[in-house]
């Protein structure tokens, strides 16, 4: 069935990316319509820690943060497998809100808007015809002037399309594994810890209602060698890092089961495919050890954003300015990635970061951006 109306802009991928977008867009005065293949509210796989840049732009959206009680974060521990130790001030520090609560808000503040946000609803294919773009949902086409892809790590459109990053030989940047809790503990509220441990990491930080995310990355390797049960690999893997293990023994599990996420890729990826823009996770994605991710689906939307209102050729000044802005922070990403996981190596990597401290702050600064809009 053909829709009839022919929209300014649509978005495929209701996340942080695309929901800013849709926001800014309809602020905008443009018509827009989204699509989001789950309902909200609903959990994601997430670190859940989102540095003080998005703060400001967040309120501009409608999102009243400075009402919501959040835990602001300052401080960071990074740990080896062996249990040394590393804590630092973060300079720009960040706060942690669920994606369970924020990107439902942020749903909430675009249906207010005016967007036409379709939940449950599953794109099998966007085309380009012409001037205009077609949207194939499994009942119906819509037409629009300027179709985004913002469908995140992973998604069909990824698989149809060939996408590059798919069809990559198995490396240490695309064989991830992603699981995520909401926990109960003790744990400094002002402090976000990263606890590493034999090829992973495990992250943990507060959110709202008193609650704590315990989201970590390992390799598809580490799960099959604990015959693909989580709890186990939890016992044998990542308890060998003795932070881990008090976590875990220590801790209440708010959810019986977690959020898992497979076949994660840190390979770089492309901003355009099929003539079509994308955004956030679809067009590049950092290292959750860089703890920046969040931050880059904003700074993303608002450039994407600044981009289309200007008028100027999306082709050539997309993918410019979205390197000018993050490949050095990918980049950063990508080292870090490969040099953490190994228990020796990372703990090397500690003790020299203990002893030049100033190697961690370039790291941090190197990961994060200024305060989106400046």
């Amino acid at each position: 069935m053909n829709n009839e109306q022919i929209y300014d802009i649509a978005i495929t991928g209701g996340g942080l990316a695309g929901l800013s977008l849709a926001i800014l867009q309809v602020q905008a005065g443009k018509s827009v319509i989204l699509f989001e293949k789950n309902t909200y509210p609903f959990h994601r796989v997430c670190g859940e820690y989102i540095s003080l840049e998005s703060w400001g732009f967040l309120e501009s959206l409608g999102l009243p943060l400075s009402q919501m009680n959040l835990p602001i974060i300052k401080n960071l521990q990074v740990t080896s497998p062996s249990g040394t130790s590393l804590e630092t001030k973060l300079d720009l520090g960040g706060f942690g809100v669920s994606r369970y609560k924020l990107d439902f808000e942020l749903a909430q503040i675009a249906k207010k808007l005016g967007v036409q946000l379709f939940e449950n609803t599953k794109v099998k294919d966007i085309i380009k015809t012409g001037n205009e773009f077609e949207v194939f949902t499994e009942n119906e086409v819509f037409k629009s002037k300027m179709a985004v892809g913002s469908f995140g790590k992973r998604s069909n459109l990824d698989v149809d399309w060939k996408r590059p990053f798919i069809a990559e030989n198995r490396t240490s940047l695309n064989q991830y594994v992603g699981v995520k809790y909401h926990i109960k503990t003790d744990f400094p509220k002002d402090k976000i810890a990263l606890h590493n441990f034999s090829d992973g990491y495990c992250g943990i930080s507060a959110i709202e209602n008193d609650l704590y995310c315990l989201c970590y990355m390992t390799t598809k390797a580490n799960l099959k060698k604990s015959h693909n049960n989580i709890d186990l690999m939890e016992e044998n893997i990542l308890s060998t890092n003795p932070f881990l293990r008090k976590i875990f023994k220590n801790s209440e599990k708010v959810w019986t089961q977690p959020e898992v996420i497979s076949q994660i890729s840190f390979e770089k990826k492309g901003q355009f495919e099929r003539e079509i823009p994308l955004l956030g996770d679809a067009s590049g994605m950092i290292a959750p050890l860089c703890g920046n991710g969040m931050s880059m689906a904003f700074h993303g939307a608002y450039l994407l954003h600044n981009l289309l209102e200007s008028g100027e050729n999306l082709k050539e000044s997309y993918p410019k300015k979205w390197n000018e802005n993050f490949a050095t922070r990918l980049l950063v990403g990508r080292t870090v990635q490969r040099l953490f996981g190994n228990p020796i190596m990372t703990d090397l990597l500690i003790r020299g970061m203990k002893l030049t401290p100033s190697l961690l702050q370039l790291i941090i600064k190197n990961t994060h951006g200024r305060n989106i809009g400046d």
